[in-house]
Order: C-alpha cells, then sequence, then structure tokens
C-alpha cells in the first residue's frame, strides 16, 4: 500500500503564535462595527463577552484535540475518532466552508482598500492578483509563508496598539455610553454574528499542527498566547474606537450614509483629522491586518482541503504534496479557484455568514469530540488536558447552540443555502469515496 504524504515539522512557537492572531487580526480591522446599529454599544459589549467566553472555553478542549491527534484535517481528524466517518465528513466539510469562503471576503475588503490608492484598477482585478501571489507562497513552503505571516502580524499589531495610544487619551464615558441600546436586550442576539467575526479563523492553528516542531507541548503555547493577545486588542479597539465619539461614528461616515466598513479610520479622523501624515500611516499599515489574516486563512484552508484528498472524500490529486515543495499545493489551487468564483458574485456579506456557520458548525463538532473521547477513548496520549473538564466544553457547547440559533434566526436564508451545500457534498463526496473503497 502506498504510504499517505506527510507534512514537513518546521514551525516554531513564535510562528503558531503569528499565525493565530494572523488568522483572527482582520476581525478587528473590519465588520464587527456592523454589530452596533441593531445592538449599540452595550449591546455589542454583551455579545463580545459571550463569544469571548466561548472562544475560551472552546479554545482549550480543542488544544486538547490539536496534542492528542496533530493531523492537517483539525476536527475532520478528530470527529472521524469520536463519531466515525459520517460525523467526521459534515465537520470536515464545515470546516472546509469555513476557511474557503472566509479569504474572498477578505480578499475584496483588501481590493477596495487598494483601490483607493490605485483607482485605475479594478477592486476585483486586485482582489485575484492577492489570491494567485498569497497562494503561490503558500506552495513554495509552510516556513516561508509562516515567517512572512508573523513579520505581517506584528506590525497589524503594533498599528493596533498605536491606534489605541492616539485614541484612548480621548475617551469619554459620556460618548461611550451614548445610545448604549438602541433596541435593548434584542440588539445583543442581533449582534452576535460581528462579535463572532471579532475571532473567527483561530481554529486553523489546529491545523498546522502536523507541520508544528514537538506539537504535543507547542501547539498548546501557540492557541493560549495567541487567544489572550487577541482578547486584549479586541478590548482595546472596542474601548479606542467608540470612546472617541460615540458608536454612530464608527459605523457611519456621515448621517445617513450606508454602514462602514473602515472603524478605526473613521474613529482616527476624529482624533487626527483625515489629511495628517499619523493618520495616513496607520491607516496604510491597517491594510496588513487584512493581508494577515487573508494569508493565515489560505494556509489553512490548502490543509483542510489536503486532508479530504488524502483519505478519498475529493479526488486524490487533492491529497498529494508538491514534489519539491512538499506543500498541498494542489488543494491551494482548488481553493482559490472557489474563491475567485465566490468573488465574482459580489456578495461579500453573504460570503462572510456563510464562513460563520461553518466557523460555528465546526466549534459544536469540536467541543463534541472532546467530550467522547474522554469518555471512549481513556487511554488515548493526551499530552496536555484541558482544564475545568467537563464544565468547559458543556459551556462551548451551550454557547455554540446560542450563537448558532442567533444567526440561523436573523440569516435564515444563507442558512439553507449553507444546509444545501453541505447534504450536496455528503451526497456527492461523501458516499461516492465510499463506493469507491
Amino acid at each position: 500500500m502506498e504510504a499517505k504524504p506527510l507534512l514537513k515539522r518546521t514551525l516554531t512557537p513564535l510562528m503558531l503564535w503569528g499565525l493565530g492572531v494572523g488568522y483572527v487580526i482582520s476581525g478587528m480591522y473590519f465588520g464587527w462595527n456592523l454589530g452596533l446599529p441593531p445592538g449599540g454599544t452595550g449591546g455589542m459589549a454583551a455579545a463580545t463577552l459571550l463569544v469571548v467566553v466561548l472562544y475560551v472555553t472552546f479554545t482549550f478542549g480543542y488544544a486538547e484535540l490539536a496534542c492528542a491527534i496533530p493531523k492537517a484535517g483539525g476536527v475532520f481528524d478528530y470527529a472521524a475518532a469520536a463519531l466515525g466517518p459520517k460525523w467526521a465528513f459534515v465537520a470536515g466539510w464545515a470546516q472546509i466552508i469555513e476557511f474557503v469562503f472566509a479569504p474572498p471576503a477578505i480578499a475584496a475588503a483588501i481590493g477596495a482598500y487598494l483601490h483607493i490608492f490605485f483607482t485605475g484598477v479594478p477592486v476585483l482585478a486586485i482582489a485575484v492578483v492577492v489570491y494567485v501571489l498569497f497562494t503561490a507562497l503558500n506552495i513554495v513552503g509552510v516556513k516561508a509563508a509562516a515567517l512572512v505571516e508573523l513579520a505581517v502580524t506584528l506590525l497589524a499589531v503594533a498599528e493596533l496598539l498605536l491606534f489605541a495610544g492616539v485614541t484612548l487619551p480621548h475617551f469619554s464615558w459620556g460618548a461611550f455610553t451614548q445610545n448604549a441600546w438602541p433596541h435593548g436586550w434584542q440588539g445583543a442576539w442581533a449582534a452576535i454574528p460581528f462579535a463572532i467575526w471579532f475571532f473567527l479563523g483561530l481554529e486553523g492553528l489546529a491545523n498546522v499542527a502536523e507541520e508544528t516542531i514537538n506539537p504535543q507541548r507547542q501547539i498548546l503555547r501557540g492557541f493560549a498566547g495567541a487567544l489572550a493577545t487577541l482578547v486584549l486588542l479586541c478590548l482595546l479597539t472596542f474601548l479606542g474606537s467608540i470612546g472617541v465619539a460615540g458608536w454612530e461614528a464608527v459605523v457611519y461616515a456621515q448621517p445617513g450614509a450606508a454602514p462602514s466598513d473602515s472603524p478605526l479610520p473613521l474613529a482616527l479622523a476624529k482624533v487626527t483629522g483625515s489629511q495628517g501624515w499619523l493618520y495616513r500611516g496607520l491607516v496604510g499599515i491597517g491594510l496588513l491586518g487584512l493581508v494577515a489574516s487573508f494569508h493565515g486563512i489560505v494556509l489553512a484552508a490548502g490543509r483542510a482541503s489536503f486532508e479530504f484528498g488524502r483519505v478519498g472524500h475529493l479526488p486524490g490529486a487533492i491529497g498529494r504534496l508538491h514534489p519539491k515543495f512538499k506543500t498541498p499545493s494542489a488543494a491551494l489551487l482548488l481553493n482559490m479557484v472557489v474563491g475567485v468564483v465566490a468573488l465574482l458574485t459580489g456578495k461579500t456579506g453573504d460570503i462572510i455568514i456563510m464562513a460563520c456557520f461553518g466557523a460555528l458548525t465546526l466549534y459544536g463538532f469540536g467541543t463534541i469530540s472532546v467530550l467522547v473521547l474522554r469518555k471512549t477513548q481513556p487511554g488515548l496520549h493526551r499530552p496536555y488536558k484541558m482544564p475545568f473538564y467537563p464544565l468547559f466544553p458543556r459551556v462551548a457547547l451551550a454557547l455554540t447552540a446560542l450563537c448558532l440559533l442567533a444567526m440561523i434566526s436573523v440569516y435564515w436564508q444563507q442558512f439553507l443555502v449553507y444546509l444545501l451545500i453541505l447534504v450536496v457534498g455528503y451526497a456527492l463526496l461523501f458516499r461516492a469515496s465510499h463506493h469507491q473503497h
């Protein structure tokens, strides 16, 4: 029997931290402020606090799985061990939906951002070029990709800290609490998906466990360090943005305008004006936050699709490594084609919502896998065991269900499309792969 291709171990703890923060950091730069019109400061703060508790309780359990089963498939491999091949396929397919649909949304934002500086180049053209460039970088090698991710992430983190340093001295409690609950507690419910966007993608760290040096020790450090950094950045960004002139100022560029995708520049302009070197410099560096997340999720998506090809759920070529670079080049190229097709629809908001549905499905299956494997495989080698078991996974599961209900109630049409993709994928890919075996 032909041996399954194995990925090379090259990632260090610092690279893991860079990947973990990088996957997520674009959520600090855009998208979260769209939860303010329904939620206001109070509703968005309540939703974000709930989501922080979800990610803390989920992440420690997911790190346990990643240390015990360090494979590129992430939740697909964990669910296979805990629940069997049928549910593993659903979990892995949901993961692919999340990781393949998130990058085109971010690429569209990058294209729109660069279009400000290069007005003669269409937004779509810039987004496609970005896709090709970073797919090529990931094909060349995960170590090179991770080093670029680390450098870009460090600059993006520095920009957020500088943003906080500029805005927080101008923080006003009166501005921060103005019209804090425009729709009461119902607004907090509607704000939940945008609070998830603050942290979406952190789980992608598990997908590089197979390429991590000493994963049984380092994966936990990567998860814990990245989560602590992101919670701090979320707090600073939330306070600094809203505390300058109120939440309306970081949603609407002027009264009556459509909601903005650029909350940080809107807040910054209230302090520095929109023409000075500090404003232009900070906004320019802010692009790196989008690049970091785009690049990082492209990397994680490649591993998720590669694992599906390696086990036969996708064509075998998707599960092969590049002969020279030992990276999942075919999987990366397939994801790029799907991402560009998604870009062509022009429906960035819907693409983000699809990614969120995939993420919540992943969180549910990941948490269930922790609970099941503790009972069915007590002898499984666990270099790290999550604290506060079984409280943490039970809390994570309850909050995942709550967030899923919130999203379905607001975005039921997108949920039906997501469900259709899951069912069609199961019918075509899972059944076909099992008939072949």
